[in-house]
């Protein structure tokens, strides 16, 4: 993905309102007088300012006024661009700073946020606008999914009888379920990375917090504190021991090497403490499964260790590990007792105190997660415009060509390879928007049909949900794949790249300023959508998405000079990134190395795709007051999506978590690699953003 937003649960309201444009001495010249010809009426006086300081623009400069883009587009997104910026900095020295100083200064971090950004206000907005339409939207002569949609979201709203119910919805759940073996992938681990349990030291605060959290949350389900606190510290300890098995994410990239396509029967034999044939079976019904049916390991040597621990575990431990699973899933649907439990804890973790996000932002997130594509077709209905698929379309068609010319310029790379990169990436298929069949009522009703909800149990519509999905993704076993299925939600603010089907995905909710806007300038929106398309796309090549061939097979197709030749560029970004620090401690270079690798191709196609665009349409005209050439403005717009604010704590968990590097680092490192960015911006060699040493891979 592009990006990765904080988890809901620490969402709140808070949208930067950045000023208009101002000229104040125009504006006292013109108050004065309106205060001295009362016949003027009061809401005259903005117009009469912004024709007067327009036309004021062309009169003092006649010949560069005509050069000047004076919408009304333009002034607005001039305005908001200086007042991100910090004119005093020297972009050559530290460009973020220049570029996001303003808006830094002008965003401090809202109550109860562990951090706050260009994409978490933008979700907001979108967050708004589904709120409005459930609540006051009609939905008589609705789909049947887009109405299970209003009444899931109706009752999270419905505080009252989340309260009345308490915590009984899962203590009568626990009562009555037997919870299934683990499964094949990751641990579950409560707590955001391994690290947060192996380095004791470090995290002592987050670890008490943590244990302070499973006690207070088993009082609440009926325990006694002496009896819960002995049996939620074994069962830290057991989930310890699983994280000094877990291999390190920056360990787990090469997936040829982790992929591994067994039989159930010879699973069994890797991991004996598990009925695998049962668990599947349970967990695929109504399919009939036998011990020659293949499945794929990702992490098979953790398997075998995973096996002997179960063994070597009391089976009261195991199954009050099974439960705590069970609780930590479900909590979220409870009444505020168990969310008042969490706040000490996401303090530890985050640095945020209490949540003051309100209820309805809560309730939409979940009914996103949810429903997300019946609430996405509301979505669509009122906001999407489809002239914007077209153009999203052709830009990404640019930015492919941008990026085939570069294979030509790429002396590292046999021809052979060259050509079968060519041919991926004319492969690569895009999704703009949002599917199809979210608009058509019977498409919609058949994907949800068999998700019982009902206004009265929030609890129960989330269970009955994790039932269904469980149904849905037995039900795909054996099919083909749906090269159209999508992974996120239309209003979600982010895009993707799926290496498996070779394709590239932009919901809606991105689909907009300051990423993209029809009447934003052509730089704009090559340096915000167009290096997010350039980044998904070059995501087809990064050192995972590489091993894919056009098709969105796992298999080497490269010649063997050319893997050596990617790997030394790739060792020259994992060890520049790897030198960048956030609160004195490093970035992971490996962790980070795909998402640094489609940073650096991206913006680097993107450039190079408005350059071609300028080449066949002239050059555009130019914002009033930023007082950048329109190249500039390409790299400061790329740049102000990545302003940015949080804790040092969310900092933290963001370097031992996230793939993507800091934002700081983002656009740091990316454009101290491009000698498009250096020449534009005058840096001389030797300067932190032009430091003499580039890496490329693209």
């Amino acid at each position: 993905s592009y990006t990765s937003l904080p988890p809901p649960f620490l969402s709140s309201p808070f949208s930067p309102s950045l000023p208009p444009i101002s000229f104040p001495s125009l504006y006292l010249v013109l108050s004065s007088s309106a205060s001295s010809h009362p016949s003027l009426p009061a809401p005259f006086i903005p117009y009469v300012l912004v024709c007067f300081c327009l036309a004021s623009l062309s009169f003092l400069h006649p010949l560069h006024g005509r050069g000047l883009c004076l919408s009304e587009a333009c002034v607005t997104v001039a305005s908001q661009m200086v007042e991100a910026m910090d004119r005093s900095a020297d972009p050559c020295q530290d460009f973020y700073q220049f570029a996001c100083g303003g808006w830094m200064r002008k965003n401090p971090l809202p109550d109860g946020r562990s951090r706050w950004s260009t994409f978490n206000s933008i979700w907001e907005q979108n967050q708004a606008l589904l709120k409005h339409l459930l609540e006051n939207g009609t939905f008589n002569g609705s789909s049947e999914a887009e109405r299970k949609t209003q009444s899931y979201y109706l009752s999270c709203l419905n505080t009252q009888r989340i309260e009345e119910l308490g915590a009984q919805p899962l203590i009568d759940l626990i009562a009555k379920v037997t919870m299934p073996s683990p499964s094949n992938k990751e641990p579950w681990l409560f707590l955001p990375s391994r690290d947060y349990y192996l380095n004791k030291t470090a995290n002592e605060k987050v670890l008490v917090a943590y244990l302070d959290y499973m006690v207070e949350l088993g009082m609440l389900l009926g325990g006694e504190r002496s009896s819960t606190q002995l049996q939620m510290q074994q069962i830290l300890e057991f989930e310890t021991a699983l994280a000094n098995i877990t291999v390190p994410q920056d360990q787990r990239r090469d997936e040829e090497k982790i992929y591994h396509k067994v039989t159930i029967a010879e699973l069994q034999l890797l991991a004996p403490a598990v009925d695998w044939l049962d668990y599947l079976s349970s967990a695929l019904t109504p399919l009939d499964l036998n011990d020659t049916e293949p499945v794929v390991l990702y992490a098979r040597e953790y398997l075998q260790q995973v096996s002997d621990l179960i063994n070597k575990t009391d089976r009261s431990l195991l199954n009050n590990y099974m439960m705590w699973t069970l609780v930590q899933k479900s909590v979220a649907s409870l009444d505020q007792r168990f969310e008042n439990a969490q706040d000490k804890l996401l303090e530890s973790l985050y640095g945020t105190k209490k949540s003051c996000t309100p209820r309805w932002q809560t309730c939409i997130g979940n009914t996103d997660d949810t429903l997300g594509f019946a609430l996405g077709a509301l979505f669509v209905k009122a906001t999407f415009d489809k002239h914007s698929k077209e153009i999203a379309e052709e830009m990404i068609n640019e930015i492919r060509t941008a990026f085939k010319d570069a294979l030509d310029r790429l002396n590292w790379m046999d021809d052979h390879t060259r050509q079968a990169a060519k041919d991926k990436a004319d492969a690569i298929y895009d999704m703009i928007g949002f599917p199809e069949f979210i608009l058509d009522s019977k498409e919609l009703d058949d994907v949800y049909d068999g998700y019982d909800v009902s206004d009265d149990s929030f609890f129960q519509n989330m269970l009955n949900f994790y039932n269904f999905s469980s149904r849905v993704m037995a039900d795909q076993l054996r099919k083909t794949p749906n090269k159209d299925q999508w992974s996120m939600t239309p209003p979600t603010v982010n895009a993707y790249y799926m290496p498996t089907k070779n394709g590239i995905v932009f919901p809606a909710g991105i689909l907009q300023a300051p990423f993209y806007a029809h009447d934003h300038p052509k730089a704009l929106n090559f340096g915000g959508i167009g290096v997010v398309m350039g980044h998904e796309l070059t995501h087809a090549f990064d050192d995972q998405g590489r091993e894919y061939d056009k098709e969105g097979n796992l298999r080497p197709w490269w010649q063997n000079s050319s893997v050596e030749a990617f790997r030394q560029r790739t060792e020259c970004m994992v060890d520049q990134y790897s030198r960048y620090l956030v609160n004195g401690e490093h970035v992971n270079g490996k962790q980070t190395l795909g998402e640094n690798i489609a940073d650096n191709g991206g913006l680097k196609a993107a450039y190079h795709a408005y350059r071609s665009w300028v080449q066949k349409s002239g050059e555009e005209k130019r914002l009033p007051a930023v007082n950048l050439t329109n190249d500039q403005l390409f790299f400061v717009g790329f740049a102000q999506v990545w302003c940015s604010v949080r804790t040092p704590e969310s900092a933290h968990e963001g370097l031992v978590t996230d793939p993507h590097s800091p934002p700081r680092y983002r656009v740091i490192g990316t454009l101290a690699n491009s000698p498009d960015f250096s020449r534009h911006f005058n840096c001389p060699e030797g300067t932190p953003m032009n430091t003499g040493k580039r890496c490329e891979v693209w």
